[in-house]
């Protein structure tokens, strides 16, 4: 299998990255600086790197980059710094699963490519009836006033629920929602949900990020694929209680 990986140089995307490494698979990777990959992987012989803002691409270059992946995993995410989340791009996430999957649609593949979005516990799936209190729906209003971000997280899994939807014959998708995110050396036992069982405000469980780059190999190589297609599953530690 071949796999792009966009968001590689990040906390949780470089976790991927290795493990996709491990599972024998070739992989592609925007980035700005290769300097930012592990030094482990860098050199890697079943690693391609393109260096490169990915939103500075021109839509041949995005063609180019797609073209002959059997999946696509997004680990792009707004840098902690005033910067990163006022400045400019906004909708980076958006407008990278946006213009990803229009790039695959002219790719024509002979079958769905799969789409994993790393996204967030915050954001509700709309398609079901996802139940939260009124001082959450209050937090989350304001977060949507103060925070781009959380805007652009919600906006991306909207685009691929709404837009690309569950029938589109070129691109499948997943939206990974982990809650609190946390570092651990080592992969450990994990819970996993079609909505969130705890308020990702007032009562965030624990996810390490190594776990959601396994659970997201997983989705990109094996048949739990099929379980979770078209959704949007709540990730936690098993011990996050």
């Amino acid at each position: 299998m071949t796999i792009l990986v966009v968001g590689a140089s990040g906390a949780t995307g470089r976790l991927l990255v290795q493990e996709l490494l491990n599972r024998g698979m070739e992989v592609r990777v925007v980035v700005r600086s290769p300097d930012r990959l592990p030094e482990s992987i860098q050199g890697h012989a079943r690693l391609s790197i393109t260096v490169a803002a990915l939103l500075d691409l021109t839509d041949d270059d995005l063609v180019r980059l797609v073209k002959g992946c059997d999946a696509i995993a997004s680990c792009l995410g707004h840098t902690l710094s005033w910067k990163g989340i006022y400045g400019s791009p906004r909708r980076l996430v958006t407008d990278a699963t946006r213009r990803l999957c229009e790039a695959v649609k002219t790719t024509a593949p002979d079958k769905p490519v799969r789409f994993v979005l790393m996204n967030t516990t915050g954001n509700r799936n709309r398609d079901l009836d996802e139940p939260i209190s009124f001082a959450q729906k209050l937090v989350i209003g304001l977060l949507r006033l103060l925070l781009p971000p959380h805007v652009d997280n919600e906006q991306a899994a909207d685009y691929l629920r709404v837009v690309i939807g569950q029938h589109d014959p070129a691109v499948e998708w997943v939206a990974v929602r982990p809650d609190g995110l946390i570092d651990e050396e080592a992969a450990t036992d994990r819970e996993l949900y079609p909505s969130p069982i705890r308020s990702a405000i007032f009562d965030a469980g624990k996810t390490s990020r190594v776990n959601v780059g396994h659970f997201m190999a997983d989705l990109i190589a094996e048949d739990v694929w099929h379980e979770w297609k078209g959704r949007m599953p709540v990730i936690y530690n098993a011990s996050s209680d």
